[in-house]
């Protein structure tokens, strides 16, 4: 692991350690160990997740993640973002349309570029899991929707979905302060997730508009998630509460999420080069 070069990026505060490792090989048996290292903010690089570039034989790229706990996850938003940002800042590729494989699903990317730079990325993020036997959950296959979970003694409303990976979605009417890291802890480890799930509170603003409060799986409280996004605002139409296009207000920015007519979920937001190294 001598001398790897890397980048640091972050989608809207949600902060990764880009790897290229195109035709390297790097032993992703080793990444765990890794993340948990160079992710440590007080000791290491410092981020969320580390993120590999990989070559693919089904798409134009393929991208691997470890979250700072060492645990992977199958997909991304942000980090997405931010490895095509790279593919084409980088000169990799000089498409503005992108494949990238994940070890969910192939996800197909729009640039929308300025000076020869990426200045925003929509990706597909594809159909949401609705059955929760897929998503997954304990119990029979039914749509998840404002059923009971208890944390801390609490009772709490909630609805499932997953974007490739499991969200726990639960409506507040105010800022969860304390309880997103305390409750968030419970869920994410909850009984009814047999492979965990990410949490988030989402308060409605309008029909419109939306504020999402992150606690990350595998990670813990995070600026920003963009699958948790997506399933936010899949949450909250299946409730009746917003329209199908809708702005997500996160702590560190605001993505634009589209829930179409034909089931698939967009989501449009930035991406951000922080600075490059080389880990000795």
């Amino acid at each position: 692991m001598n001398n790897l070069k890397f980048t640091k990026m972050h989608g809207l505060g949600n902060d990764f350690i880009i790897i290229d490792d195109r035709g390297k090989d790097f032993e992703l048996k080793k990444a765990p160990d890794l993340a948990k290292e160079i992710c440590r903010r007080n000791f290491g690089v410092g981020a969320d997740g580390l993120v590999f570039l990989r070559s693919s034989q089904k798409a134009d790229f393929a991208m691997r993640i470890f979250n700072s706990d060492g645990s992977e996850a199958e997909m991304c938003g942000n980090a997405i973002r931010c490895l095509a940002k790279y593919a084409f800042d980088k000169s990799i590729t000089a498409s503005d349309a992108l494949s990238i494989e994940t070890l969910n699903d192939i996800r197909f990317i729009r640039l929308k570029t300025e000076q020869g730079k990426a200045s925003l990325i929509q990706v597909d993020m594809g159909e949401p899991i609705l059955d929760s036997v897929h998503i997954p959950m304990i119990g029979n296959s039914r749509q998840v929707v404002a059923e009971k979970i208890t944390a801390a003694g609490q009772g709490y409303e909630f609805t499932a979905v997953s974007m490739g990976n499991p969200h726990c979605i639960i409506f507040v009417t105010k800022n969860p302060e304390e309880d997103l890291t305390r409750v968030g802890t419970l869920l994410e480890r909850h009984s009814f997730f047999p492979e965990k799930t990410n949490v988030e509170f989402v308060q409605v603003v309008n029909r419109e508009e939306v504020i999402v409060w992150v606690f990350e799986r595998g990670v813990g409280p995070t600026l920003a998630c963009g699958t948790g996004a997506c399933a936010a605002v899949v949450a909250a139409v299946l409730n009746g509460l917003t329209d199908r296009q809708v702005k997500v207000n996160l702590p560190g920015g605001s993505l634009k999420i589209i829930w179409s007519d034909d089931g698939r979920v967009f989501m449009e937001g930035p991406a951000e080069f922080v600075f490059s190294g080389v880990l000795s």
